[in-house]
């Protein structure tokens, strides 16, 4: 019958050779081979293996490999372990793992390949438990079988044991291939182990391994996310071929160690070599043009993705939905949104919401997401964290407090401590300092520094002088090593003129070794990164900038700008404090801008910490003056100022 079956399916055309048959079959040209050659497989069983292969190439042939299957049956070839292997590579290859159990439970003789194949399939279908109960039944294992195992708990997350089983292999005085050694340094980058790194790299160089592309790539890998960008870097110029991957390790350790203008600079040596960048290098390169708010840059990135067809990835719409909204230009995020084929990605969706937020558009977030829900797609962790922060800066407190319900009543998800300090922040912002207090101490989830602190600075923009106290020992208990902590806690005594309390903190600050961080602000200006400190002179134009800056202020102060000199932390006469504050990192930034900038041309700033308040009052006044749109990106949120007003709405 099954005879029958293949003969109807498979119409008759002229003969052919074995080896067109076999070429068709490694191509995946199933029917094509069949075709007049049907009585030759009946002849020779050891033709099915070509015939199995060329079934494993899509899902389209899991039908046909079925029917294969039942032919082999009838014929009696299943009985031979080297067919019944190959049906069970079939079945594990188009993710049917019980189909391939069960043909596995029915085997007469089993091998070592009957059981990697099984385990690999297992793995391959994410079922770890069912892969580690075959291993251990296993009566004889070799290489391939411990690098199934290492690679699969290694693509799962699970790299502890994915080391154990590298240490158990060589235990066993199994020598690792580049498979399972590739493996294992991508578990010791998961787990940032240097040591088990370091000594894994040292099996690779007497071993040849060293100059494997697969292990000298995950080599650098690790040592990257260990923090060791030279030692990584080293590591890809022993290979003696470098490719898209290896530049791609270089630029992803220089992003996760914040070095973004480095690996700015490495993606132009990538296209000066000739590599044409992937997906994955466009991730990495647009995460490092958001860090910096390099607008230009991103730009030209996201034109080159458009020419390579990687912007139709969901990753790089993403990164670039990110992009362009940590740039400050949130009009072509929404674009790049509008514009994305796949509308059912909820990564995509949390970042527009997200867009939304940062820029203080809190109920266009919200109409997002109910908009996201209504379309069926369910919000995870990040959406709901996305949706609380933009409730949070546009001071829409009953919203956050009802997304916070439905998260954990409607959709099962437990709020982290990050949800948490959004919530707080959002109670804290509206003056609710002790609902946000109660909230801490109610939490499922233990208080870190960052929710204290969060409680904190609401405290100073209240003037909560006897909280704020309360609040400080559990910042400084948790987080000692903080200066920010510091800081907020001298501003309050500053504010009120209690210079030895402010003295003591300093004092404080000494013997525990803390040093403030240094405000730091910085804008791109024909593709290039010009960067300003509080009290520092070092720019090629300080003295243009500093006379400039001080005609400004003398405009600002004819339209009523009176300087915030609470803000400085120091007893000192008016005129110094005064001077202190003109010299603010975002002023200094600002003034080079409109030195630099058309007339007309908005402005983009980022700053590294909170805008103070002075600062905030300065620029407000400066884009009335100078008739300018001025964005501020500091560690909180944008500031988008125009003729005086700021999209915070003094909320922030």
């Amino acid at each position: 019958m099954a005879k029958l079956l293949l003969t109807k399916l498979f119409s008759s055309s002229p003969t052919k050779s074995k080896e067109e048959f076999t070429h068709l079959c490694s191509r995946g040209f199933l029917r094509q081979a069949l075709h007049g050659f049907l009585p030759e497989v009946f002849a020779d069983p050891n033709l099915f293996s070509c015939l199995l292969k060329a079934c494993s190439t899509s899902h389209e042939s899991l039908s046909h490999g079925r029917q294969l299957h039942g032919f082999i049956v009838t014929c009696g070839a299943s009985a031979d372990r080297f067919t019944a292997n190959h049906l069970l590579h079939m079945y594990a290859k188009l993710g049917n793992p019980q189909a391939a159990a069960l043909l596995f439970a029915g085997m007469p003789r089993k091998n070592i390949m009957s059981y990697n194949i099984l385990i690999g399939g297992c793995v391959q279908s994410g079922d770890l438990n069912s892969a580690r109960k075959l291993f251990d039944e296993m009566p004889e294992r070799n290489v391939a079988t411990w690098n199934a195992m290492v690679t699969g708990y290694t693509h799962f997350g699970f790299d502890e044991e994915g080391l154990e089983f590298l240490s158990q292999m060589r235990r066993l005085g199994l020598h690792p291939d580049e498979f399972s050694l590739a493996s294992a340094l991508r578990c010791c980058a998961g787990l940032k182990d240097l040591t088990f790194g370091q000594q894994i790299h040292g099996y690779l160089i007497p071993s040849g391994f060293e100059a494997d592309i697969c292990v000298g790539s995950s080599l650098a890998h690790m040592y990257m996310k260990c923090g060791r960008l030279q030692e990584g870097e080293r590591a890809l110029n022993v290979m003696p071929v470098l490719n898209v991957v290896s530049c791609n390790t270089v630029i992803a350790g220089r992003v996760q160690n914040g070095d973004y203008e480095g690996a700015l600079s490495h993606f132009s040596l990538m296209m000066a070599s000739g590599f044409t960048p992937d997906q994955v290098t466009f991730v990495s390169v647009i995460s490092s043009c958001s860090e910096l708010s390099a607008l230009g840059q991103g730009q030209q990135v996201h034109a080159l993705a458009i020419i390579t067809g990687a912007d139709s990835s969901v990753p790089v719409t993403s990164s670039l939905v990110s992009m362009y909204s940590k740039c400050g230009s949130l009009q072509d995020s929404i674009n790049v949104f509008d514009d994305s084929s796949d509308e059912s990605d909820l990564v995509l969706w949390s970042a527009v919401i997200a867009a939304y937020g940062f820029h203080g558009h809190g109920r266009r977030a919200i109409e997002l997401f109910e908009k996201m829900i209504n379309n069926g797609i369910e919000p995870s962790e990040v959406t709901f964290l996305s949706i609380l922060y933009a409730c949070c800066h546009s001071g829409l407190k009953g919203e956050g407090l009802w997304y916070l319900e439905l998260m954990k009543k409607k959709y099962g998800l437990l709020p982290s401590l990050k949800h948490y300090t959004c919530i707080v922040d959002l109670l804290g912002r509206a003056g609710h300092l002790n609902e946000a207090e109660a909230l801490i101490k109610s939490m499922n989830v233990e208080a870190d520094g960052v929710i204290w602190k969060t409680l904190l600075s609401a405290c100073k923009v209240h003037k909560n002088a006897v909280m704020m106290e309360r609040v400080a020992e559990h910042v400084l208990r948790l987080d000692p090593e903080d200066s920010a902590s510091y800081v907020l806690i001298s501003n309050v005594r500053a504010a009120a003129a209690r210079w030895n309390d402010v003295s003591d903190v300093r004092s404080s600050m000494k013997e525990r070794k803390v040093r403030k961080e240094p405000g730091v602000s910085w804008m791109e200006l024909k593709g290039e990164i010009h960067q300003f400190s509080t009290g520092e002179r070092l720019h090629p134009r300080q003295n243009e900038i500093d006379e400039y800056l001080r005609e400004l202020i003398g405009k600002m102060r004819e339209q009523g700008y009176v300087p915030d000199t609470s803000m400085v932390l120091h007893d000192m006469e008016d005129e110094e404090k005064e001077y202190s504050l003109a010299h603010h990192s975002e002023k200094l930034a600002i003034a080079f801008a409109l030195l630099s900038l058309p007339h007309g041309a908005p402005i983009r700033i980022m700053k590294n910490l909170r805008v103070c308040v002075d600062c905030h009052n300065a620029i407000k006044f400066i884009s009335k003056i100078m008739e300018r749109e001025i964005v501020v990106r500091d560690v909180s949120r944008f500031h988008h100022l125009k003729g005086g007003n700021c999209s915070c709405r003094d909320y922030w």
